[in-house]
């Protein structure tokens, strides 16, 4: 009995010693301050594992010693110590605002060696099996990637060059594919990724998300490890939403404004965020994240900038006997494909946030031919989902080709992208997902146009019968 009290025992300094050695990973921060100890030195420790630092503490002595203490003035100084009971005392920082501790003397180690940064045509090919169609774009971002992560990788040891970031701006219709491409692409990377929407960010001082919260956001998907997140990719989507907007006498507080503040952020310079925050507040601790080797990737609709590429293309063309009718590019499908940077300017991005995005292109609209390429060739294709889903309860399912080409012409007519096509499916799926547990006997079930369409059933095969 004696030999399994002291099991017991070892097993519980086991785990102490390893929760203390997850502690030492993270920074100190100060209660009172909520400064880590990166910024305010060393702290001091008081019970219940609170850390105060030596400013704070000094500020503490002189108001005590001073013989008159002004607890509206401690307050003030102090937001964290009014109203604190012996609750807030047990864990006064909380996981998600800590900080990982920088390694002293250790230098940045890059998340790729120079010789592991994946070619090109390995990051189209890992693209291929999750995107379907957009060859151009996935060509472009894939060099744009490899470049990167191969300046990443060098560190500074060319300093005779100075090889500049290839932020990148993607133009698309809603549904193409934009944040799905980043997000397949940060997952084959294994690299940290913040997704973050323009709309939601306004000029300090206003309400909104700061400039700041789209670095704390990668860095809550580092862990709060400021060295991973320094390697990491931020993709802002709606960028659209933030161009200059015209006709107005009030503020732009949520447009030209936010582009102005974020140009530092993409030429890359040391900020300080707010982790576990929004915004820079009393209760976030702040810590300083370099954005120089961060890919920052921007996406947006730009709804009507095909108006305004028409009207560039119709003035180069409405002179002379031989001019082009006016309405000659009103049912091109990809007309964006014909972008130029002075178009983009005239919609409302201003010039210097535009030189900071070097690579621009563009997404193609989807058609038919694509939308059922996409329902069934994906490694992760929505019908191989329910597949997947009807083996669970041993019955096979199978979509007819003129099932799959009426799903992509209702998508098609909805002109929400691919995101239309899981919204149909799940439409008609609702009542052969509940009936076929009700009945032991269904082997398998077929889908076909006449069902899709509202004018028939699926076909149901019952066990015995399937071959």
């Amino acid at each position: 009995m004696s030999g399994n009290k002291d099991l017991e025992e070892d097993f519980i300094l086991d785990e102490d010693k390893q929760e203390d050695k997850k502690e030492d990973e993270y920074e100190e921060i100060c209660y009172i301050c909520r400064r880590p100890e990166s910024k305010a030195g060393k702290m001091v420790h008081i019970p219940n594992n609170i850390c105060i630092c030596q400013d704070c503490m000094q500020k503490t002595f002189d108001s005590m010693n001073s013989g008159s203490l002004n607890y509206d003035a401690l307050l003030k100084d102090m937001p964290n110590m009014g109203f604190f009971g012996i609750n807030d005392l047990i864990n006064p920082v909380s996981k998600r605002q800590k900080i990982k501790k920088k390694k002293e003397n250790e230098k940045i180690k890059p998340r790729f060696d120079i010789k592991q940064v994946p070619k090109p045509h390995k990051i189209k090919e890992s693209l291929d099996e999750y995107v379907i169609g957009q060859e151009h774009a996935k060509k472009v971002i894939s060099v744009a990637v490899y470049n990167h992560y191969k300046r990443v990788a060098n560190g500074e040891k060319n300093i005779d060059v100075d090889i500049e970031k290839s932020n990148m701006l993607m133009i698309g219709p809603t549904g193409s594919g934009k944040t799905y491409l980043v997000k397949t692409l940060a997952k084959l990377l294994d690299v940290p990724l913040a997704i973050t929407d323009a709309t939601s960010l306004t000029e300090a001082g206003y309400i909104g998300d700061d400039i700041e919260s789209v670095v704390s956001k990668l860095l809550a998907a580092a862990d709060n490890d400021v060295e991973k997140a320094e390697q990491g990719i931020i993709f802002i989507d709606e960028i659209d939403k933030i161009a200059k907007k015209k006709n107005t006498n009030q503020r732009d507080v949520s447009g030209e404004s936010v582009q102005q503040g974020m140009l530092k952020l993409l030429e890359g310079s040391e900020i300080e965020v707010p982790v576990g925050a929004s915004s820079k507040n009393a209760m976030a601790p702040l810590t300083t994240v370099n954005t120089k080797d961060i890919l920052f990737i921007c996406g947006g609709a730009f709804p009507g900038l095909e108006d305004i590429i028409k009207e560039r293309l119709n003035k180069q063309s409405s002179m002379g006997f031989q001019a082009d009718l006016k309405d000659k590019y009103d049912n091109e499908e990809n007309l964006l494909r014909q972008v130029t940077v002075k178009d983009l300017r005239n919609f409302g991005m201003i010039p210097e946030f535009l030189g900071r995005l070097p690579v621009i292109y563009t997404l193609d609209a989807l058609t038919e031919e694509m939308m059922v390429q996409i329902l069934k060739e994906p490694k992760n294709a929505i019908i191989k989902q329910y597949k997947k889903l009807l083996e669970m309860d041993e019955v096979g399912l199978e979509f007819e080709e003129d099932a799959l080409k009426a799903i992509s012409k209702k998508a098609l007519e909805k002109k929400m992208g691919a995101r239309a096509l899981r919204a149909i499916i799940e439409e008609f799926m609702l009542d052969i997902m509940f009936e076929i547990p009700k009945d032991d006997n269904i082997g398998k079930v077929i889908i076909t146009r006449e069902y899709v369409e509202n004018t028939g059933g699926p076909v149901i095969i019952n066990r015995g019968a399937v071959n």
